[in-house]
């Protein structure tokens, strides 16, 4: 069966530098009407720094919509045409001063598809080495190293609750534990 929603209108409530919010007027398959609010943004990358010890480069950073810190990787949005691996370069370095010789594509997630239209490419660092901090005047985190193994742990037990962090690091885990890193 075909769930493919036509589109009658497109209505923007809001456009902003980051996101734009806008409410779709559509037919459904069963050929009613019905609206949709939906969160244009364009999209992000995020990287799970794995040094040669087993750790990952982790971040402590304090997220606004929730009021709380949340322990995550390294992550940011990208820029109109941008490419992702690139984007996903220059974030892990800004936020953790590190970068890395070897790059290996994870995939895509999308991290709420109910409303939103942003994809996450996800990356594996690689053969780390210094680089330069350079955050954003209003980033402020604090960077650590943990091993893989306890992160999977915090994934499992819930306390790592960031939806890219504990898809990539269970993803990275499972390629540790396949032998094919």
């Amino acid at each position: 069966m075909d769930f493919t929603e036509k589109t009658i209108k497109k209505d923007y409530k809001f456009n902003g530098e980051v996101i734009s919010l806008r409410v779709d007027t559509v037919t459904t398959p069963s050929g009613n009407t019905a609206t949709r609010e939906i969160v244009e943004h364009p999209g992000g990358v995020c990287v799970v720094p794995l040094d040669k010890d087993g750790n990952v480069i982790m971040e402590w950073q304090y997220r606004r919509p929730f009021d709380m810190n949340v322990f995550e990787i390294p992550a940011g949005k990208l820029y109109k045409g941008e490419d992702p691996l690139e984007c996903g370069k220059r974030e892990l370095e800004e936020e953790t001063g590190m970068c890395a010789n070897t790059y290996i594509y994870l995939g895509k997630m999308l991290p709420t598809p109910g409303f939103c239209g942003e994809i996450l490419h996800m990356y594996l660092a690689l053969d780390l080495y210094e680089g330069k901090i350079n955050r954003d005047e209003d980033e402020f985190m604090e960077i650590v190293r943990v091993p893989l193994s306890e992160l999977v742990d915090k994934v499992l037990s819930g306390e790592i609750i960031d939806g890219k962090t504990a898809l990539a690091l269970m993803k990275v885990n499972e390629m540790k534990n396949r032998g094919l890193i």
